[in-house]
């Protein structure tokens, strides 16, 4: 038997006598299972109770009686974000961004009804899920069984009794990463296989799950050569462990945390009313199209005039009033995209700075690379705002053309008794209007979002394994 295989046993039977470590690991083990049951359980809950309320508005807005079109935009319909298979192993932003969008005409709103609004303030300090499990308490698990892998048998002698024997040091080093990495795999084995049941579910894809297992192979393997390297590099135990605790503490509790705020301090961002206040500011100024002397609307009315050929707007074969909510509601989805383009580049300039302290925080990487490649980062979150917008948008403009085609103006502006009746369209017309349908990423586009963190965790082992490399070379000469 080698040498590395004789040390990376002895050191094994070292961890299983320590019933203390030997429990922890049972625990964490025990953790994980309960984390993959609960988080595939909630994200089934939670993708049939939308499924349920998005049948549900949508045969409210087709069942709707005989009306004006115009009615119908401002009844609006309710659409909800579905969520990917992969949410059940990390649902990232998704409890916090709101899940469900109201659409109507002249607005665009944002989403709301988010997880942590709902439920219990437990959810506010993150959920039980394997990502989480794998990020935080994964690695707090090789601290405590490995951190004394090597300064222990300097502690002891029984190193210089190793090299006495013929055992080089890289053997030594080499033995106990293999035993901590025997750990590691173990401590991540459960969440790897939930991920691979969860990647079974319709509707996975397979390259993110390969994206996602590697990135968690390379986070685990990465606290591996840490814990081994500050075991090398120290002369007592207990120092070892202060500062792999430390390290822990800041690199996945302290910067993470902080993070968000340096970000929210460098870029602020417009609050909901802040935007309402401006927004409202320059809808004034573009014009009201009920006033007949507003000059852009004169203007309006003289182009569609032109265009077909009228003296006056009761002359022309379509309805002049739905003309002008078509190019009312075209001015303001300009508008309201306009702050939303600001809000949007707002919002990928605080992503960044998060990400460039990410280089700081290997657990800020990896938390990135997990959602990227799960579809619940705010990349995903932005993805349905901008295909609800463009949805509510198509669905509007076909309410105010059928206004324009469906309804007389002179209907659309008689006052009698019965004017009321011959205003409104049939009842048909609701169901002939296109659902709702979101259109999933590709996997390449998950992959290719979870890239950058993915290099950031495989440059911090390769800089790691490159120091243990060089902390080899004069292990055991500074005692």
């Amino acid at each position: 038997m080698s040498a590395v295989r004789l040390i990376a046993r002895d050191e094994l039977r070292l961890m299983a006598r320590n019933r203390v470590a030997l429990i922890a690991f049972m625990l964490l083990i025990l953790l994980t299972l309960v984390a993959v049951l609960s988080a595939w359980s909630h994200q089934q809950s939670i993708a049939d109770l939308r499924a349920r309320h998005q049948d549900a508005a949508q045969e409210a807005f087709d069942s709707q009686p005989d009306r004006h079109p115009h009615r119908v935009v401002h009844y609006g319909s309710f659409i909800y974000r579905p969520l990917g298979a992969l949410a059940a192993f990390d649902p990232g932003v998704d409890a916090f961004t709101g899940n469900s969008m109201f659409l109507e005409g002249h607005r665009q709103n944002t989403a709301n009804f988010g997880d942590v609004r709902q439920s219990s303030m437990l959810i506010r300090f993150g959920q039980l899920t394997p990502a989480f499990v794998l990020q935080v308490v994964a690695p707090l698990l090789l601290i405590f069984l490995g951190y004394g892998a090597i300064v222990r048998e300097s502690e002891r002698g029984t190193l210089r009794l190793l090299m006495l024997q013929g055992v080089t040091r890289r053997q030594v080093v080499l033995g106990k990463l293999a035993a901590l990495g025997i750990v590691a795999l173990l401590a991540g084995l459960p969440a790897m296989i939930g991920l691979l049941l969860i990647a079974g579910q319709p509707g996975a894809m397979l390259l993110p799950v390969l994206v996602i297992a590697l990135g968690y192979a390379a986070y685990l393997f990465l606290w591996v050569v840490l814990v081994v390297l500050t075991s090398t590099l120290v002369r007592r135990s207990r120092d070892a462990l202060l500062a792999l605790v430390a390290l822990w503490a800041v690199a996945i509790v302290l910067l993470p945390r902080l993070a968000p705020d340096v970000a929210s301090s460098a870029v602020p961002l417009a609050n909901r009313m802040q935007t309402d206040v401006a927004i409202a500011r320059d809808l004034r100024r573009m014009g009201d199209s009920h006033n007949p002397d507003d000059p852009f609307f004169a203007a309006f009315k003289q182009q569609v005039l032109d265009r077909y050929g009228a003296e006056d707007v009761e002359d022309l074969p379509v309805n002049y009033k739905g003309l002008v909510a078509v190019e009312g509601e075209r001015m303001t989805s300009e508008l309201f995209d306009r702050y939303a383009a600001a809000s949007y580049a707002a919002q990928a300039r605080q992503n960044g700075i998060v990400a460039a302290i990410g280089v700081l925080s290997p657990a800020i990487a990896l938390r990135d690379l997990s959602m990227a490649a799960a579809g619940t980062d705010f990349a995903g979150h932005r993805r349905f705002l901008e295909q609800a917008e463009d949805y509510r948008y198509d669905l509007v403009q076909r309410l105010n053309r059928l206004q324009a085609t469906g309804v007389t103006y002179a209907d659309d502006t008689a006052e009698d008794a019965g004017a009321d009746e011959r205003k409104r369209v049939g009842s048909t017309n609701w169901e002939e209007m296109p659902d709702f349908t979101y259109s999933a990423p590709s996997a390449a586009t998950l992959a290719r979002g979870a890239l950058p963190g993915l290099l950031v965790v495989l440059a911090w082992l390769i800089v790691a394994i490159v120091l243990l490399a060089r902390a080899t070379t004069t292990l055991g000469e500074r005692r």
